[in-house]
């Protein structure tokens, strides 16, 4: 096992972006840790969520996109962290979540620029907690993911250097046509 949040002791750092609030406040990035909760998870276990109010469409993205669970690697002193063919697995669960025609997706962030998984939306089961985690291949395709975003557009990261040097992932909601209201929460996380 490379990483594994189960949320025992708290939110491990998981948070929503808030880019609308980082414009607003000029005091730089708004990240909103996400709640914790000790029951109420897979199996009556500990869990995270996060709801509206927690997110904002980041502008910068393209195709716009929100990121509603996020995890920087340095904000629990780790050095970034090689994702080349590993897999990810999780739980997720929404409750009145309406995605308006969004998908969700796993992204990460290497030097300077952001790639989604594309080519797997994740389900999220709606009300109650899915029997099975979902788990996502980490394949070094660029034909399997979308760049979104990079602080050099005119040279952005590879997806092999960013997914070789990943100091952020996270989830995302993109291709929605209105704002995505409700809430979503995660059980488990997983890189193996």
């Amino acid at each position: 096992m490379v990483v594994k949040n189960v949320f025992d002791k708290g939110p491990e750092s998981w948070c929503s972006y808030d880019y609308h609030a980082s414009v607003v406040t000029g005091r730089g990035r708004v990240f909103v840790l996400a709640n914790w909760e000790r029951e109420g998870g897979l199996n009556g276990a500990p869990y995270i969520s996060c709801e509206e109010t927690y997110w904002t469409p980041d502008l910068p993205e393209k195709p716009l996109s929100i990121l509603p669970f996020m995890h920087y690697r340095s904000w629990i002193g780790e050095d970034p962290i090689d994702l080349r063919d590993l897999e990810v697995s999780v739980y997720l669960r929404g409750d009145g979540l309406k995605l308006n025609g969004g998908e969700c997706y796993f992204w990460v962030v290497g030097p300077a620029t952001r790639w989604h998984l594309n080519s797997r939306p994740i389900d999220i089961s709606m009300g109650e907690w899915a029997s099975d985690l979902t788990t996502l291949r980490l394949a070094n395709d660029e034909a399997s993911w979308h760049m979104s975003w990079s602080s050099r557009p005119g040279s952005p990261t590879s997806l092999d250097e960013c997914l070789a040097n990943c100091n952020s992932y996270g989830f995302s909601f993109v291709g929605f046509s209105a704002a995505v209201q409700g809430k979503l929460s995660m059980g488990a996380f997983e890189i193996r």
